[in-house]
């Protein structure tokens, strides 16, 4: 069939070549890449792209045999550096690339497009003609009502998912899950787990497997891997369905250098900084984004927009944001460029993240926008109307470090290291705080979680056990990676199913069971959620018995009647008639134990109700005295 192709149809109007060129389209999606359209009565598909240092562009495809000379691209006359034309007979799944000749050095590339909707499945690497529209939602309860479930006092416990690697199929030479199956296996566990959200690791098109998603070509495409883009709105809509929010890991701080990408794209660096000092990241050896380029920016965020908006995301966790923030990072000293003040700071990096963050919620209040960032970068989850990056939450890694830490010594060394227990309430509200256990901390020889936990096999499932606990009681938002529920014993492998054969082990299926419990318990106890980011939801009760190992706190919300007694024991010692702080007469009822026998615990705690003394003790008019079970964690409710 003839495939005619015309100049005359575009999806441009003046203004959006405006926003475009000043960094403020933030829907650029709905313009570039290629869309199907109608030319009078004649069906077909128009392309774009951007490429203002081409000598010519063309795209060849299916429909062309790969012929560079048949449907050659025209260069628009308003100084854009924008390619298009309309193109007759195109067929859904028809693959295409772009035959891109540079001004520059006779150079030749043939790149996929930047905003396909879809690409073949790597390690092939072309685009897709491809329609997202037709998928219908079903999710309109949850985004009537998500505010709810993403506002910072609620509760959000999140699980952090690689969706290659979660399960896998037995009996097809152990292959991935689709979207679709993905839906009907995680829904019902998330559900049994008590999680409020899933985080997906980046499912944005990615060529390298090993990079587990971080190496990005497609900013707009997900991955072929799992299934159609209609398949991962299935999945998505399957989640929002059963009332559990969806997170995207999303990376602008760095792109694939894999040659059919961004890089080099026009034969100049387009999307990238020509100086290595600025661009080459030495860490990851991959590309970092010029975002002092208007047309970057907003390709950038549009990006991010796309998925909120197409695919009903509910929160982004951006990558790496340490890494955009400073111009010296994982570099020697003479290894990179300066401000223009002189210092470290990538102040057109905090320009973008502000940008972003401003569309993001301006658009969608009702979402999550989440930074990992490591450093002190101050402000981070404050508004940009007073100088903050603008994010919702941050990771603290502060308390990420410090805890792993205290639970790798030994109990009897841990007297010496008390504040790396307690040092993190001295900046817990500096940020709106999110408290990651991820996949960065059980791979590279870093061991699992049970394994960085000291002792025996009992004491470590027991020292397990009470890092979730009080993780689960610390103020902040709380995250975990797929399989330290159960305790993996091996470090993640992204080729490879996790190890659910563990759970026909008593010590792992209790373990995945106290952490269904804990989770439980945070969603319904607003005590344990409702003021995470403000100091009257927490009071410590004695944060100094470094002897014992031994810290107690209260974690309060708007109601003082359902005020929580934290208490952990840390030793491998039990203590009996251990006395306890409280603010007022009662009885207090122990709801949790992190050592119960159901738990796989000792079984050493407070069977009945503790009657409070007038007896002062931790500067509190009134206590308590209970048993503590070794390497224990107890909560405790008064009764009305």
């Amino acid at each position: 069939m003839k495939q005619a192709i015309h100049y005359d149809v575009t999806r441009f109007t003046e203004y959006d070549i405006h926003l475009f060129l000043e960094g403020n389209h933030v829907k650029l999606y709905e313009k570039f890449g290629s869309h199907f359209m109608k030319r009078g009565n004649k069906k077909g598909a128009y392309f774009s792209v951007w490429a203002p240092n081409a000598k010519s562009v063309s795209v060849c495809g299916d429909f062309n045999n790969y012929d560079k000379d048949l449907h050659p691209l025209k260069l628009r006359e308003d100084n854009s550096g924008i390619w298009e034309c309309f193109i007759e007979n195109i067929e859904k799944g028809l693959t295409y690339k772009y035959h891109i000749a540079s001004n520059f050095h006779e150079i030749v590339h043939e790149k996929s497009d930047p905003f396909s909707f879809y690409s073949e499945k790597p390690s092939n690497s072309a685009s897709r003609v491809w329609d997202i529209s037709d998928y219908k939602w079903k999710d309109k309860k949850w985004m009537k009502n998500r505010f709810q479930n993403n506002a910072h006092d609620a509760p959000i416990n999140i699980y952090e998912v690689h969706l290659g690697s979660w399960r896998r199929k037995e009996d097809e030479n152990n292959g991935y899950l689709s979207y679709k199956e993905m839906a009907d296996e995680l829904v019902p566990y998330l559900l049994e787990m008590n999680y409020t959200h899933v985080e997906f690791m980046p499912f944005t098109e990615y060529p390298y497997y090993g990079s587990w998603g971080y190496q990005v070509v497609g900013y707009f495409a997900a991955t072929a891997r799992f299934g159609e883009p209609q398949d991962l709105m299935y999945l998505i809509d399957a989640l929002h369905q059963s009332g559990i929010g969806v997170i995207m890991d999303w990376v602008p701080s760095h792109f694939a250098v894999d040659m059919h990408g961004l890089i080099n794209f026009d034969g100049t660096a387009l999307y990238e900084h020509a100086n290595p000092k600025q661009g080459f990241h030495p860490e990851w050896g991959s590309i970092i984004f010029n975002y002092g380029r208007n047309e970057v920016r907003a390709f950038l965020i549009s990006s991010a927009m796309f998925w909120l908006e197409k695919y009903h995301l509910d929160g982004i966790r951006v990558d790496a944001v340490a890494s955009m923030l400073h111009l010296d990072y994982a570099r020697e000293e003479g290894e990179w460029i300066p401000n223009e003040n002189g210092g470290n700071e990538n102040l057109e990096a905090a320009h973008f993240l502000r940008q972003l963050n401003h569309a993001a919620y301006g658009a969608h209040p009702d979402i999550l926008m989440i930074a990992e960032e490591s450093t002190a970068w101050p402000m981070v989850t404050r508004s940009t109307d007073v100088g903050g990056l603008g994010f919702g939450f941050k990771w603290n890694m502060g308390w990420m470090h410090d805890s792993l830490k205290y639970f790798s010594f030994d109990p009897i060394h841990r007297q010496h290291h008390h504040k790396q227990l307690t040092f993190s309430m001295w900046y817990a509200y500096d940020e709106n705080f999110m408290l990651p256990l991820s996949h960065d901390e059980v791979v590279h020889i870093k061991g699992s979680l049970i394994n960085k936990m000291p002792g025996t096999d009992e004491e470590k499932f027991s020292n397990l056990r009470a890092l979730f606990s009080y993780m689960i009681a610390h103020p902040g938002k709380k995250l975990l990676f797929m399989g330290g529920e159960f305790a993996q014993y091996g470090e993640w492998n992204y080729k490879q199913s996790l190890d659910w054969h563990l759970l026909e082990q008593p010590l792992h299926k209790k373990l995945q069971l106290m952490v269904s419990d804990i989770n439980g318990l945070y969603r319904q106890h607003k005590a344990l959620h409702q003021y995470d980011e403000k100091r009257e939801g927490f009071e410590w009760i004695n944060d100094g018995d470094y002897q014992h190992n031994c810290i107690s706190f209260l974690r309060k919300s708007d109601n003082s009647e359902e005020t929580i007694l934290v208490v952990c024991n840390l030793s491998n010692q039990e203590l009996s008639h251990y006395r306890v702080g409280v603010p007022a007469l009662g009885m207090w009822k122990e709801i949790f134990n992190s050592q119960s026998q159901y738990y796989g615990g000792c079984n050493i705690g407070n069977t009945g109700p503790l009657r409070a003394e007038a007896l002062s003790v931790d500067t509190q008019e009134f206590s308590l005295s209970m048993t503590l079970p070794p390497l224990g964690v107890l909560l405790f409710k008064k009764l009305k």
